[in-house]
C-alpha cells in the first residue's frame, strides 16, 4: 500500500478524494456568497423608492441619500433621471452576482470597493444601521473571493 503524506496516513486515493472535496466545498462557498449579490439587488430597490414597498430603516443606498441630502433639486427636477440611476445600481449588483456565480473573483473584489465607497457616504449621513448591512454585504463577498482565490490555489 502507497501512503501519501505519511504522517496523515492517507492512501493516495483517500487524499485525492479529500481534494475533490475541498474543491467542490469551496466552489459552493463562493456560490453561496455570490448569491448575496441578489439579496443586496432586492434590498436596494425597495429603499430606492423604485417599487411600492419603501424600507428606509436598515437599508440605504448610501450614495443616493447623500445625493438627496445636498443635492434636492437634482432629484426633484429630474426624477427619471434619479430613478434611472438607481435601476442602473441594481443593473449593476445583479451583473456582478451572475460573474460571482461564474467563478469570476473580479466581481466579488468590484463589489467589495462599491460597496466600501457606499459605507463612506452612509458615515458621512450617519446611517449606522445601513452600514452594518453594507459591512455584512462586504463580509460575504470577501468570503465568497477568498474561497475562489483558495480553490485556485488547490487546482
Amino acid at each position: 500500500m502507497e501512503l501519501l503524506n505519511v504522517g496523515a496516513g492517507r492512501t493516495d486515493a483517500e487524499y485525492k478524494e479529500a481534494q475533490q472535496w475541498r474543491r467542490d466545498e469551496l466552489r459552493e462557498d463562493s456560490h453561496k456568497d455570490a448569491t448575496y449579490f441578489f439579496w443586496a439587488a432586492g434590498l436596494a430597490a425597495t429603499s430606492s423608492g423604485i417599487l411600492p414597498i419603501q424600507i428606509h430603516f436598515l437599508i440605504n443606498i448610501g450614495l443616493f441619500d447623500l445625493l438627496a441630502l445636498y443635492g434636492r433639486r437634482f432629484g426633484a427636477n429630474l426624477p427619471t433621471i434619479a430613478e434611472g440611476t438607481v435601476v442602473l445600481w441594481i443593473a449593476v449588483l445583479c451583473a456582478l452576482g451572475f460573474a460571482a456565480r461564474k467563478g469570476h473573483r473580479w466581481a466579488f473584489l468590484l463589489g467589495i470597493a462599491l460597496y466600501a465607497a457606499d459605507m463612506l457616504a452612509l458615515m458621512a449621513i450617519f446611517s449606522i444601521w445601513a452600514f452594518g448591512v453594507h459591512a455584512f454585504f462586504v463580509y460575504r463577498w470577501f468570503q465568497g473571493q477568498k474561497a475562489l482565490k483558495d480553490l485556485r490555489q488547490i487546482a
